[in-house]
Parts: structure tokens; sequence; C-alpha cells
């Protein structure tokens, strides 16, 4: 029985994974690979590895809006090494940026975004978080330099909950640093 709750749960994620591939683009800078050291509460750490997939559909709207659409792998560790505790999550979100400025003759974004996360274990960092689907939502700046704005650095915040459908739900949180590049 648990075998077959894990293979539906890992056929769903690869189902969701592989619809970002397929969102209409308009330009031929929309695939973007981004890494990000994530750092938690307490001594947790990680990395996390997205691809973004931007499409321009929101500029019929404003010319400062842009849409994407991340995919993720993360992998956290808490604790010391002898005695530690690790995750794996898989996650994807829609994510709507806003340019609230420029500097040095740069773009200047805000963002957020909510999205789902698929996490391997319901206990992590000494909480219990109840359910392996989680909500992943996100705040965050994001500044593009470079030749064509090819490169990007944000600094974000991450939330994971399953809000409330389960008790308890204390919710993980993160501060991460990013830099992606257009491929």
């Amino acid at each position: 029985m648990n075998i077959l709750n894990n293979l539906k749960t890992y056929t769903a994620a690869l189902l969701l994974f592989t619809t970002a591939a397929h969102l209409p683009i308009a330009h031929a800078d929309s695939n973007v690979i981004a890494v990000d050291y994530i750092r938690g509460e307490g001594d947790v750490e990680g990395i996390k590895i997205a691809y973004q997939r931007h499409t321009d559909y929101l500029k019929q709207f404003s010319s400062n809006l842009e849409l994407y659409v991340e995919t993720s792998v993360n992998f956290w560790e808490y604790g010391a090494e002898n005695k530690h505790d690790t995750n794996f999550v898989l996650a994807m979100s829609p994510v709507i940026r806003y340019q609230i400025g420029s500097a040095y003759s740069n773009p200047l974004y805000a963002e957020l975004g909510i999205g789902v996360s698929l996490l391997d274990d319901t206990q992590f960092a000494g909480k219990n978080v109840s359910t392996h689907y989680q909500f992943e939502d996100r705040l965050g700046l994001v500044y593009k330099f470079g030749k064509n704005q090819k490169n990007s650095i944000a600094l974000r915040y991450l939330h994971y909950s399953n809000a409330g459908f389960k008790s308890p739900n204390p919710g993980l949180d993160f501060v991460s640093l990013s830099y992606s590049s257009t491929i």
C-alpha cells in the first residue's frame, strides 16, 4: 500500500514538473536555470536547483509585469554531522514579477508566488508538518544584470505550509540567496 501511494505521488509530481516545459513563449530568453543557497530557522541549510520558464503573457496588461513558472529540487539539512536530519523537496510555483525601479541602469523587481511542493519527510528540523504536500509561498527582490540582463541575483523569503488542512501546521521559513542565468 505504501509503495502504491509513493508511486502515485511521484507520478503526480513528474506531471506537474513537465507542465512548465509546455508554457507558450514569446522570446528566445525564456529558459532560466537558478541555484539558491537556503537558510532556515535554527541550523537549517540547503540548496535549491530550479528551472524557470518565462512567458510574456502578462506584458499585454503592463510592460512592467513578468510571469514565470519555476520547478525546483530542494535539498535541506538540519543539525550537526553526527545527528542531522535531511529532506528532499520537489516544488512548482507560478511567480509574478513587477519592475519597481532600476539601479545602475538595470531593472529591479519585486516578486510573489504561491505554488505547491512535495516533501519527502513530514518530520524535519524538530517539526511535524503533518503532510507531504505543502504550499510554497514566496516574496522576493530580483536584480537583473549583465549583457541583455541575462543574469540575476535575488533575495527571497520562502514559507512552506499546508494551509491548515491538517494539524499541526507549524510551517517552515527560509531566506534564499539566488543566482540565475538564461540558458
